[in-house]
């Protein structure tokens, strides 16, 4: 039976063969914001934004709490035992650094937590913060750092209220690079103003830069979002699912087997979504996904001179 990692590198099977069993990612919200929310870049935040749509309510707990109760949650369904700690909530890196030491220590004191990976934009990094997470790296832990880019193309990053540029983009890149830290970049399908010519030039200059990892999302309308205005008086069309898997099919095929996909798609809840209906659940995405690549016969890297 093929299944999706028949085709492509996931995060999954890599800590599978890095630990000879099942980790899992369990997520943290530890009550950050970002500086396109606060002032400080801008206010209201990314068009397309509701952190609801993942997260649905303000922690009620400390982070080691939220940490024991997703393991739980992770034990009931798969029996795995260890986990990353996700830092996924907003920008989680947006705090004087001693803040964020307690913070990923608390997360790390858990048993069975092995790793970190860590949410972030690439206008708040700074090197202290970087050579904060390079230290949990040393000691063995694993360490991600997922930057929100989405677009490499400056206008879209406008268009979308991102607050931040290509150029800094670049610039976290090189200094992450500098403390040999893996940076998975998020990259989002189907943004206003962009077809598949641009998620291909995207993905060409990301991985120009060298990245280890990927993230793809389908850009879809959460209720809350300045996008939904958008939607509702018919000044943006989401993606069909045919399209999404199409242009996420052309990139694998672009992307080299070195990088790892940590998702290929992306769900809101139910009652937050309201278009494209085939957002509400990831499963029928990744299968179709599957689908497309045997019907191709190809995979990751295929057209990867």
């Amino acid at each position: 039976m093929m299944t999706l990692s028949t085709f492509v590198e996931t995060l999954g099977q890599q800590l599978l063969r890095a630990f000879g069993e099942r980790v899992h990612k369990v997520t943290v919200d530890a009550g950050f914001t970002c500086p396109n929310r606060d002032g400080t870049r801008g206010t209201g935040g990314c068009t397309f934004c509701n952190n609801r749509s993942f997260h649905p309510q303000a922690p009620r707990a400390g982070v080691a709490e939220q940490v024991r109760a997703g393991m739980a949650c992770v034990a009931r369904r798969t029996h795995a035992r260890k986990v990353i700690a996700y830092f996924q909530t907003y920008t989680n890196t947006y705090a004087p650094v001693s803040e964020l030491e307690r913070l990923y220590d608390e997360a790390l004191a858990v048993p069975g937590v092995v790793g970190l990976s860590v949410g972030t934009r690439p206008d708040c990094l700074s090197e202290p913060i970087v050579a904060l997470l390079a230290s949990y790296q040393a000691r063995g832990f694993v360490v991600w750092v997922e930057l929100g880019l989405q677009s490499s193309f400056d206008e879209t990053l406008k268009r979308v209220n991102r607050g931040h540029s290509f150029a800094e983009y670049q610039a976290a890149v090189a200094l992450l690079h500098t403390y040999a830290l893996p940076v998975c970049t998020h990259l989002i399908i189907g943004l206003p103003g962009e077809g598949p010519m641009h998620a291909r030039e995207t993905l060409a200059r990301v991985l120009a830069l060298g990245v280890a990892g990927l993230k793809f999302h389908p850009l879809h309308v959460v209720r809350g979002s300045r996008l939904a205005h958008d939607w509702r008086r018919h000044a943006f069309e989401p993606l069909a699912l045919g399209d999404y898997v199409s242009t996420v099919a052309d990139l694998i095929e672009r992307t080299p087997r070195r990088v790892v996909f940590h998702r290929l798609t992306g769900t809101a809840r139910a009652a937050l979504l309201l278009a494209p209906a085939w957002c509400s659940g990831k499963w029928r995405v990744l299968n179709a996904i599957t689908q497309e690549l045997a019907r191709r016969q190809t995979r990751q890297g295929a057209l990867v001179s």
